[in-house]
């Protein structure tokens, strides 16, 4: 029989983030039975940077894992709840027998017009591709927004790692700029930290956009960088208010509070439904010039359609992205980073995402945190989300690894 290896995840508030932190600490440990872990994530909220560093040094220290990464957050997920703005120390901790893990420390230097980013890894010799099912290499990605820059860093790497799925999230501070803290065993780091894992690793991955469609798909028929100037030949705006004055009054009323765009992902597609497209933000609309502005570049071609977000549009969404990770149980454990949009501004509880991950993978181990944005893939290719619960689901590998 396959040794999948074990799980365990811990959560404790407390103006001591220490104390916090070693208690955390103990809940995820317990379930391991003894075993040292191999990988340690590690995610405090705080309002003093410094308590907050020395917690996640003190559970790094303690934990005794063969690599610990982590970050401090708005928020902190682990032991079923969600705990948002609320001194506090989540600890998830995994055993994964076979799994190669290549710690990185990736940092960001400008040289003239450009920006190099150094500490990636090289790609791992035991990183080829493995029988059906299984990811040969998957990066997890804790980032501070203030000193590295994500999104080209992720488009980078679909280009130079096409095919490795990176998942993870923005971490924050409580004090803004220059607050956020960064772990990496034993060190507080700036820029960003991960891991690499590869071998055989059974990882599945949902990210939940949370979105439903409104009015038609319809092609982009002249366009200047984020700006959609015409849809299917209409003027943007003029297409856009056609849409909306055909909703009905309770739909009118959730597109005027946060309006999204889908952007399609594969153009082949007979039908462009729920989960088929890339979800970014309209930022506003020019009656002037007939222009609606998007939080993207869409090229002249693209397949579009509208979207708006809700709490029940939202948690479907999640459940059945989740459920096509498997049977209940299939799954032993999962990191999940869940927007700081969403929580208790979204659904009547922050414990909602963090539930609904338990109950439809039949696991207990899911920690992670409140992110600024969102790190996961989909169709294929890693972006940067917002307002979206991304999750990696740990499971057994394939009987032939």
């Amino acid at each position: 029989m396959t040794d999948i290896g074990c799980f365990g995840d811990g959560l404790a508030t407390g103006v001591d983030l220490v104390a916090a932190a070693e208690s955390a600490l103990a809940q995820a440990l317990e379930p391991l039975g003894g075993r040292r872990p191999d990988l340690m994530c590690v995610f405090v909220c705080g309002d003093n940077p410094d308590a907050v560093a020395e917690a996640g040094l003190a559970a790094s220290k303690l934990g005794g894992a063969g690599t610990t990464i982590g970050c401090s957050a708005g928020g902190v997920i682990g032991a079923g709840r969600g705990v948002e703005q609320v001194e506090s120390v989540s600890v998830w901790a995994a055993v994964l027998p076979g799994v190669e893990i290549r710690p990185m420390h990736l940092q960001a230097q400008r040289v003239g017009d450009s920006m190099l980013v150094g500490g990636l890894p090289s790609e791992s010799v035991s990183s080829a591709a493995g029988p059906a099912g299984s990811v040969s290499e998957v990066g997890v990605l804790l980032a501070d927004p203030y000193s590295f820059p994500v999104v080209p860093f992720v488009e980078h790497c679909n280009k130079t790692r096409p095919g490795m799925p990176l998942v993870g999230g923005l971490a924050g501070g409580a004090l803004g700029p220059g607050s956020t803290r960064l772990f990496l065993d034993d060190q507080v780091l700036e820029g960003a930290v991960g891991v690499l894992l590869s071998g055989p690793v059974s990882a599945h991955i949902a990210v939940s956009q949370g979105c439903r469609p409104i009015g038609p798909p319809m092609t982009v028929t002249r366009s200047e960088q984020n700006s959609l100037v015409e849809l299917a030949g209409m003027p943007a705006y003029e297409k856009l208010k056609e849409i909306i004055e055909g909703l009905p009054p309770e739909e009118q009323t959730l597109a005027m509070r946060g309006l999204h765009l889908g952007i399609a992902m594969n153009e082949y597609a007979d039908e462009h439904e729920r989960g088929d497209f890339l979800i970014r933000g309209v930022l506003g609309a020019d009656q002037r010039s007939g222009a609606v502005v998007v939080g993207d570049t869409v090229e002249v071609g693209t397949t579009v359609r509208f979207q708006v977000r809700d709490a029940e549009s939202a948690g479907e969404d999640l459940h059945e992205l989740l459920a096509t990770l498997g049977a209940p149980g299939e799954n032993k454990g999962a990191l999940l980073f869940s927007c700081n949009g969403r929580g208790v501004t979204m659904f009547p509880s922050a414990d909602h995402d963090v539930a609904c991950v338990r109950a439809t993978l039949g696991l207990d181990a899911v920690a992670g945190f409140f992110a600024n944005g969102e790190i996961g893939p989909v169709a294929g290719r890693n972006h940067v989300h917002g307002f979206t619960a991304s999750v990696l689901a740990f499971g057994a590998p394939p009987a032939s690894v």
